[in-house]
């Protein structure tokens, strides 16, 4: 399990690391959109090139992001029953969802997808608009965004199981907002006992 930990440790860095690079991508894109509207209203001028430039930064940004959230927890799960389950049956269902439902689904995408973006990529596919980009930057981020995620949910699943064989502590297998809970709860519970102290 060692190994299989050691994978999921790098596979949960580079999401880390990816995720938050393309976070700015969201500033550039608004950015882009200003100075579009900007020229747009002041100089009478336009291009598709921006509107597709903006399509293509917001993509990037939300696809290299998608495995960094599933990383973090932060993803939308419903927790109207989950939270009333024990831990166990928690770990249970986040293993069966993430086996039955995530990987299926990702291994479809990336199946589907590649094909399709390597033809654009041999073709030199541009867009059909007026002005507009080449496509298959467009395309690739989609399938670097699934492929992305298809191994974060292979990380998720190592560290499940980890979780439950008790190879990984539980706290180490919490979202960032009850890590952020934990460490602040820990935090006042040190600076009280040396109050008493």
């Amino acid at each position: 399990m060692g190994g299989l930990l050691a994978l999921s440790r790098g596979i949960d860095r580079t999401s880390k690391f990816i995720g938050r690079s393309v976070a700015w991508l969201i500033l550039v894109a608004v950015l882009v959109s200003a100075g579009n509207a900007i020229i747009r209203k002041v100089f009478n001028a336009s291009s598709n090139m921006w509107l597709e430039l903006q399509w293509y930064l917001y993509g990037a940004a939300f696809l290299g992001a998608a495995a960094y959230t599933l990383c973090e927890k932060e993803h939308i799960r419903i927790d109207i029953l989950y939270g009333q389950w024990s831990r166990r049956a928690q770990l249970r269902i986040d293993l069966l969802g993430h086996l039955l439902l995530l990987m299926p689904f990702v291994t479809l995408m990336n199946w589907m997808l590649w094909p399709w973006i390597l033809r654009s990529l041999h073709s030199g596919e541009y867009s059909t608009n007026s002005g507009g980009l080449i496509l298959w930057p467009g395309k690739m981020m989609l399938g670097v965004g699934f492929s992305l995620l298809a191994f974060q949910g292979i990380s998720e699943i190592i560290k499940t199981l980890a979780v439950m064989r008790g190879d990984l502590p539980d706290d180490g297998y919490q979202s960032s907002e009850e890590r952020v809970s934990a460490e602040a709860a820990n935090r006042i519970e040190a600076a009280s006992s040396e109050t008493t102290e």
